[in-house]
């Protein structure tokens, strides 16, 4: 039995439906098992599960060899994954593959950064066998600013110049099945990213072609985007940590392309052009 955590999130529901696709058991966590929207699928138990509520994840846990650890980004992350990993640990899973970043690292400025090399830490120090998989930005994260790119032909971000490796999900989640199925990927980390390293202006050009209008990218300051972030429903913690990430881009420090695609799956990543292609509907 395989248990994916953060099931009804963008990476977590691409991981299930694989895994179902495949035929494979999964048990997914969620809080809300009767909204999840992976509840149909084949071979796939929902069940209810709450990082605020360890004996919920140990029922969770029961009977499962291998989970997948993502949960979303709040103060709390680094305290709730790292009590999971206790949890896992005293039920009988052997492995987890955990959603980390890239360059995860305890010193960086960046507070995602920092916690999520705390829980890689963790979980190597539990004993447990682990895959940590660590990708760059989202390609699909373009999807926060759809509402303005659907109104305006316009995303705005704090973003320069910067040229930024970004990974299609969809990539993530393929890399993510196969640590979770094979044994291959034990003890191994993957720096995942997509395969050249574009501008946010390159990225709007790509779009305005897959969309068939000119899409702009516009650059601000990082307190309009803090602004943008708040009226898009980001928690002020979240928003800072985000607003963290793109000064880290501003400097220069995501634009390499790294090669764990080909290291995981021996094969290249998808490309933006790709992404904008496949997901122009939801842009229209």
């Amino acid at each position: 039995m395989i248990l994916i955590t953060g099931a009804t999130g963008m990476v977590g529901s691409e991981v299930v439906k694989r895994l179902s696709a495949q035929g494979v058991q999964v048990r997914a966590v969620t809080r809300d098992p009767r909204k999840a929207e992976v509840n149909p699928l084949p071979s796939v138990e929902l069940v209810h599960g709450d990082f605020e509520d360890p004996e919920s994840m140990r029922k969770a846990c029961s009977g499962v060899d291998r989970a997948f650890l993502l949960t979303n980004s709040t103060e709390r992350t680094e305290q709730h994954q790292i009590a999971f990993t206790h949890v896992a640990q005293q039920s009988g899973v052997r492995h987890i593959v955990k959603l980390s970043q890239l360059h995860a690292d305890a010193g960086s400025p960046g507070r995602f950064l920092r916690y999520h090399a705390a829980v890689e830490a963790a979980i190597q120090a539990s004993g447990l066998t682990f895959t940590f998989l660590r990708p760059n930005l989202y390609m699909q994260g373009l999807l926060n600013f759809r509402q303005s790119i659907q109104q305006q032909s316009a995303f705005f971000a704090a973003a320069g110049d910067a040229r930024i490796s970004t990974v299609d999900v969809r990539d993530v989640a393929d890399v993510a099945v196969a640590a979770l199925t094979s044994a291959q990927h034990d003890n191994t980390i993957y720096s995942l990213t997509g395969p050249e390293a574009l501008t946010f202006t390159d990225m709007a050009r790509q779009l305005s072609k897959a969309l068939g209008r000119t899409i702009t990218f516009v650059d601000v300051p990082p307190e309009a985007m803090r602004v943008t972030l708040a009226d898009l429903g980001f928690p002020a913690w979240q928003a800072d940590g985000l607003l963290e990430e793109f000064a880290m881009y501003r400097r220069g420090e995501a634009a390499e392309i790294e090669p764990g695609m080909h290291e995981a799956l021996g094969r290249a990543p998808g490309s933006f052009d790709e992404f904008a292609s496949d997901y122009t509907p939801l842009f229209t």
